[in-house]
């Protein structure tokens, strides 16, 4: 569906390992698609909806150290079946943009890779959860380990139970993200996170949004 002003709705995630600075970014493409007045929501995974936010606690509480692979799998699927149904597909459906902190992605990232998991099988319950619904765009934020290690120590509080995995987890997981932006090119946009903000934010500006900015200008007419 369309926008107000005819553009046609999108949905956007952004990726990346912890501490790579998703959020920075999606403010920025927040303030951008304000001053275009093109209506949108923003949401985070796990969470998003009262239930998923009671799994998201659940999720990245560090007393959960025990936690089975599969349950992890089974309840970050849970939130974001919850969280499809509930708020994206009926935010696309009113016209309105999508801005996820994660998604589908992520289960592929960090319990296919980093765990270990069969992606198969993984992508098939995603599929099934989410009725197939899949970003229209994904900005995949990569940085050395390092740069993302030194960001999360300087947040303020303790590290959740995720943040807490050995850095050859997050290595793979990132390695993970890579495998991913490279099999569908078409859909990911790589964004060099490790570089200065303004740098960062620049290079987001003049390599994604910008470009976007033109094909919805010329979808609108």
């Amino acid at each position: 569906m369309k926008t107000t002003s005819g553009v046609a709705a999108r949905f956007i995630s952004f990726e990346g390992v912890d501490g790579c600075g998703k959020s920075t970014v999606m403010d920025q493409m927040s303030a951008w698609l304000q001053a275009e007045g093109i209506p949108h929501i923003r949401t985070r995974e796990p969470g998003g909806t009262v239930l998923g936010e009671k799994i998201r606690a659940l999720l990245l509480d560090p007393s959960h150290g025990d936690m089975h692979p599969r349950s992890e799998v089974l309840l970050y699927t849970a939130s974001r079946a919850q969280l499809a149904a509930q708020v994206i597909q009926p935010a696309l459906a009113e016209g309105r943009w999508v801005l996820s902190d994660r998604y589908t992605d992520a289960t592929l990232a960090y319990q296919g890779y980093g765990r270990g998991m069969d992606r198969h099988a993984l992508r098939r319950i995603q599929d099934w959860a989410t009725g197939g619904l899949q970003p229209h765009h994904t900005v995949l934020l990569d940085c050395d380990l390092r740069v993302a290690f030194q960001r999360m120590e300087a947040r303020e509080g303790a590290p959740d139970r995720m943040e807490q995995e050995q850095e050859s987890f997050h290595r793979r997981v990132r390695e993970g993200y890579l495998q991913l932006a490279a099999a569908e090119p078409e859909r990911f946009f790589i964004l060099d996170a490790g570089k200065p903000l303004a740098e960062v934010l620049d290079s987001f500006r003049d390599n994604f949004w910008l470009p976007l900015l033109g094909r919805i200008r010329r979808e609108a007419g």
